[in-house]
């Protein structure tokens, strides 16, 4: 019996061998499954100015940018909230931790008279 002067096993022995084939899509370094998407302190705060009740306008006054960006930059949102409204993204902001609810404020009156509708 003759030995491989590498490995010193027995011939035939492997380590002379091409290493198995990889197919070219087992190389692509993969991506997890879920890509996180964090919400940018810019849509914080127009979540903000949405939970009180300003509209894309009011907001891009305050932001300093037009309606079309209030517009994009609310998309973006609710794409990363995976919602589809202002309501729900609100919510679902609150409910994640973005936003509390000091982050909403009170009109003075509101609900005023509440108990004597009853």
């Amino acid at each position: 019996m003759a030995l491989c002067g590498d490995c010193e096993t027995v011939i035939p022995c492997r380590c002379h061998l091409a290493p198995p084939a990889v197919h070219p899509a087992r190389r692509i370094v993969r991506r997890p499954p879920v890509r996180r998407a964090y919400v940018t302190r810019r849509e914080i705060e127009a979540l903000r100015l949405v939970a009180n009740g300003h509209t894309n306008r009011a907001i891009g006054g305050h932001l300093g940018v037009g309606v079309e960006a209030v517009n994009s930059l609310m998309q973006s949102a609710f794409r990363k909230l995976r919602v589809h409204d202002r309501a729900q993204a609100v919510a679902v902001a609150l409910r994640l931790g973005i936003l509390s609810l000091e982050d909403v404020t009170v009109p003075e009156g509101a609900n005023a008279g509440w108990r004597n509708s009853a």
